[in-house]
C-alpha cells in the first residue's frame, strides 16, 4: 500500500531542533516533505505574507528520501505553498512542530504552530501541533518521541471531527514520568501584560513586551491542569470562530426595526 504522505512545518525554523525530532519520527511513518520556515517565526499567528515576495527554497539533495524546503515567509505561508506548489497530492497529515515552548490555553491564538496546522486543517487535511513546555533550544525531545508517533498513527488511521484540529502539549518531563495522554479542554487563562519602556542612546523610546501568565480556570479538565499533572494533553481545536451561543441574544436586539 502506499505510505501516508506527510507535510512537516513549524515555526521555530527549519533548523530547530523540535521540527528535526519530527522529521525523524514521521519518517518512521510515511513519506515526509518538509516546508518550514528559514528563520524563526514565533508567535506570528494566521500571518500571511501580502506585502513582499515570497521565497521558497530546495535544500535537500534531489535523490534524498526526504524532501525539505525552507521558505522566507511564515508558517502559514510554508503550508499554503506546500499545498499549492509543492506536494501532489493532499497529504493524509500534516504535523507543525516541535514547539520550544507551551502552546497551550490562551497560546493558542498567538502561536505560529498552531497557526500552521489550522491551515492545514482548511485545506481539508488532518493535523496536529506539537508543544514541549521547555524554552531551551537544547530541549530533550526524546522522551516525548513514542507519544508524537502514537498520536499521529491514530490521527491518521481515525481521521479528525471536521473542522477541527488538535493542539497537542507535552509537559518537561522523562517518558517514563509521562502519567499517560489526556483529552482536555482549553483552559481560560490570560497573560498579565506589560510594556517595559526603555531609551535608545539617541533618547528614542522603544518597548519590550513582558507578561505574566495567570490560569484563572482551577476546572479538572483543563490542558494546564493536565499538564500540571504530568499528563501530555490533547485539545481538538476548531477554527469555525462563530460564537453560536450568542446568536439568539444578538437577534433580541430587533436591529431591522426602524
Amino acid at each position: 500500500m502506499e505510505k501516508p504522505l506527510i507535510l512537516v512545518t513549524n515555526d521555530d525554523g527549519i533548523s530547530a531542533p523540535g521540527i528535526r525530532t519530527l522529521v525523524e519520527v514521521m519518517s518512521e511513518i510515511g513519506d515526509v516533505v518538509v516546508v518550514a520556515p528559514d528563520k524563526p517565526q514565533s508567535a506570528m499567528g494566521h500571518a500571511i505574507t501580502i506585502n513582499s515576495t515570497l521565497y521558497l527554497n530546495r535544500v535537500s539533495p534531489e535523490n534524498a528520501e526526504i524532501t525539505e524546503y525552507n521558505c522566507s515567509g511564515t508558517p502559514v505561508d510554508c503550508v499554503k505553498l506546500a499545498v499549492n506548489e509543492i506536494l501532489k497530492r493532499k497529504p493524509d497529515l500534516c504535523v507543525s512542530g516541535i514547539n520550544h515552548g507551551s502552546n497551550s490555553s490562551i497560546n493558542v491564538i498567538y502561536s505560529g504552530t498552531m497557526s500552521a496546522a489550522v491551515e492545514a486543517g482548511i485545506e481539508g487535511i488532518p493535523a496536529i501541533g506539537f508543544s514541549l513546555l521547555d524554552y531551551d533550544w537544547n530541549a530533550d525531545f526524546s522522551q516525548i518521541k513514542s507519544f508524537v508517533k502514537k498520536i499521529a498513527l491514530h490521527t491518521i488511521e481515525n481521521g479528525l471531527a471536521e473542522g477541527t484540529v488538535l493542539n497537542v502539549n507535552f509537559p518537561k518531563l522523562k517518558e517514563n514520568e509521562i502519567k499517560g495522554i489526556k483529552i482536555c479542554r482549553q483552559a481560560k487563562a490570560i497573560w498579565m501584560e506589560k510594556f517595559d519602556k526603555r531609551k535608545t542612546p539617541q533618547g528614542k523610546d522603544y518597548y519590550w513586551l513582558t507578561g505574566e501568565f495567570v490560569n484563572e480556570d482551577k476546572g479538572e479538565d483543563t490542558d494546564e491542569w493536565a499538564l500540571e499533572q504530568g499528563f501530555v494533553s490533547v485539545v481538538p481545536v476548531q477554527f469555525d470562530m462563530t460564537a453560536h451561543h450568542a446568536i439568539q441574544q444578538l437577534n433580541s436586539w430587533n436591529l431591522n426595526e426602524k
